[in-house]
């Protein structure tokens, strides 16, 4: 049987943690990174909206929000159980509140905005975690699973806009967490550079 297509673009945090729970549940997928600047027709058609991840399952039909090719996945396979560490008003406040302040931290020249203002409001969410951390090793609970999954990839972006800052606040908790989640070999697996799919490319599985 063929396997599901991914669309993907390897920076984007919403791509990367579809990749995390694909690449733990193990199952197998033609990976096609995207070109923002030129994206396939075959992903567009498959979703108009346009935004990556986007999987195309072998029957035909198209999972095109990361959240739901998450657990997608990890319903058909959770080798360590991520569906039990589960967070979803966690994971709303980071997509939500924390994403807009990402945005307009990373972004601030296209939000008309203070980066200082949109930083410190970001903040807020990052000690909430700081402190969730002081208790447990991951988001919810012993071992990692999808709440911290979903979560990492914005919380690298965010400390990424300024590196020598991020690591001098008081955050320890938080930064020993992210700082083990990169060092990863799954981060690792799911971080390969793969050139922009062109239609007529050799297959690239993934993982």
């Amino acid at each position: 049987m063929a396997e599901p297509v991914l669309y993907s673009f390897r920076r984007c945090p919403y791509a990367m943690r579809a990749r995390l729970a694909l690449a733990v549940s193990g199952l197998r997928c033609e990976l096609r990174e995207v070109k923002l600047g030129a994206k396939p027709q075959a992903m567009l058609e498959a979703s108009p909206k346009g935004t990556v991840p986007v999987l195309v399952l072998a029957d035909g039909r198209v999972i095109d929000q990361s959240l739901d090719i998450m657990r997608w996945a990890l319903v058909q396979n959770d080798p360590e159980g991520w569906l039990e560490r589960d967070d979803a008003d966690l994971i709303a406040v980071n997509d939500g509140r924390f994403k807009r302040d990402l945005d307009g931290y990373k972004y601030h020249e296209r939000h008309d905005g203070d980066a200082r203002a949109y930083r410190e409001a970001g903040m807020a969410f990052l000690r909430d975690l700081e402190a969730r951390l002081a208790s447990s090793p991951h988001l919810a609970g012993a071992e990692r699973g999808i709440a911290d999954a979903a979560v990492m990839p914005f919380v690298r972006q965010f400390a990424a806009v300024d590196a020598e800052w991020f690591a001098a606040q008081p955050l320890s908790h938080l930064q020993a967490w992210l700082d083990g989640h990169l060092a990863s070999e799954l981060f690792a697996a799911i971080m390969v550079r793969p050139k922009p799919w062109q239609p007529g490319d050799p297959v690239l599985f993934f993982p």
